[in-house]
């Protein structure tokens, strides 16, 4: 029995899997079980942020492991206390609380609202979410995520979610009332269809939360960790959360989620109010550490260059209306074909990439090169100029 036979037969079918076996990868290469190569425009769904085997994110994740794999929040850890530094400093944030997922990371985020809430009234615990947004696939995360799609079979949802529509600052200002806790937003809406906030509704929210003592939380599970060519999204939106919730890149391929506080919640959690058996485990963290490292400003630059260059690119190609997000996170909107036939096409071509609703989307590891966009682009490119004249005729 072959690994697809026995995934099909023995795993839940939770996934619509393509059908390609990975072996193994290189940078920004994939090849599977046949020998065949992959150009990566995925990163694991934003995850692999430094690619595949880095060298010293492969050395710090194995030398940890050699020492020490496991061992509980009930004791300290080098790498977590390091990487929880790292990440204060950088982002002017005073506490950081570990988890595995960015659906915890969320989860946190709800659970530190609505205990800051209830500490001043114990009816301030409603949470406002954007239409379109996505945060997550548990009971509660799912109720915050604002898209119906995610809602089937799995009510009753928990209770005090209500949606506002993205850039319609009077519905913010009508909802944002006494029993308002948090106001939760992605800076883009990454499941949502890769759709960047406007600033100026940004700037709303972030004023109705300073007058109306509102916690703002951002959710960069997607967006953060050097994504979009800052270490966080909410940066070139001239924002302050109070919480920030990061996973995916942070990572680069190993399960970990990172919550920061502001200093407004700082204090919020208190023993036993969250628990998170690996979270901070010492393995993921030490890997993460190299992750943090490598996000210098130089890096950030490039990645914002280089994404303003796969932009570019693909703005000039006929079928292509539009190109929606920021650095190396791009939503492409096509003028008559359908992403996922684009999508699978490319697959058989060699270059892998995503969808997001109806759009094709990009999320190639960091550090990709101008030379590897420019293969990308031009396989994009013919698929799309086929495409075309075969409608056509």
């Amino acid at each position: 029995m072959n690994t697809i036979e026995m995934t099909n037969d023995y795993i839940t079918p939770t996934y619509s899997r393509l059908d390609v076996v990975i072996q193994k990868a290189e940078g920004c290469t994939l090849t599977d079980e046949n020998g065949q190569t992959y150009l990566d425009f995925t990163a694991g769904i934003g995850v692999n942020s430094l690619g595949y085997n880095h060298k010293k994110w492969v050395e710090a994740t194995q030398n940890q492991l050699s020492q020490l794999q496991h061992i509980s929040n009930l004791y300290y850890t080098k790498p977590a206390a390091e990487l929880a530094g790292k990440l204060c400093h950088k982002t002017g944030m005073q506490h950081v609380l570990f988890v595995n997922s960015g659906a915890e990371s969320n989860e946190v985020a709800i659970k530190t609202a609505r205990k800051y809430g209830h500490e001043t009234n114990k009816e301030k615990h409603k949470i406002l979410t954007l239409k379109n947004s996505f945060h997550g696939r548990t009971v509660t995360t799912l109720s915050a995520t604002g898209q119906d799609v995610f809602h089937k079979y799995f009510d009753p949802f928990t209770e005090g979610f209500d949606f506002i529509d993205a850039d319609e600052p009077k519905q913010l200002l009508d909802k944002a009332d006494d029993t308002v806790c948090a106001i939760m937003i992605e800076a883009i809406q990454g499941e949502g269809g890769v759709v960047p906030l406007d600033p100026e509704f940004t700037e709303a929210v972030s004023k109705v939360c300073q007058e109306k003592d509102i916690l703002l939380i951002v959710d960069e599970v997607q967006t953060g960790i050097g994504r979009t060519g800052t270490l966080f999204a909410y940066e070139q939106l001239g924002l302050q959360p109070d919480i920030v919730t990061s996973a995916k890149g942070l990572g680069n391929g190993l399960p970990i989620g990172a919550v920061l506080f502001g200093e407004k919640v700082a204090g919020t959690l208190k023993a036993g109010d969250h628990g998170s058996t690996f979270g901070g485990n010492p393995v993921a963290t030490a890997g993460a550490n190299i992750v943090i490292d490598t996000l210098t400003e130089e890096f950030l630059d490039q990645v914002k260059s280089k994404g303003q260059y796969l932009k570019a690119q693909l703005e000039a190609i006929e079928e292509v209306a539009d190109v929606s997000g920021l650095g190396l996170m791009l939503g492409i909107s096509l003028k008559s074909q359908s992403a996922k036939d684009v999508m699978l096409k490319a697959k058989e071509a060699g270059i892998m990439c995503l969808t997001a609703k109806d759009k094709l989307r990009l999320l190639p590891p960091l550090i990709v090169t101008r030379s590897e966009i420019d293969e990308a682009v031009a396989c994009l490119k013919h698929i799309l100029t086929v495409q075309e004249k075969e409608a056509i005729t």
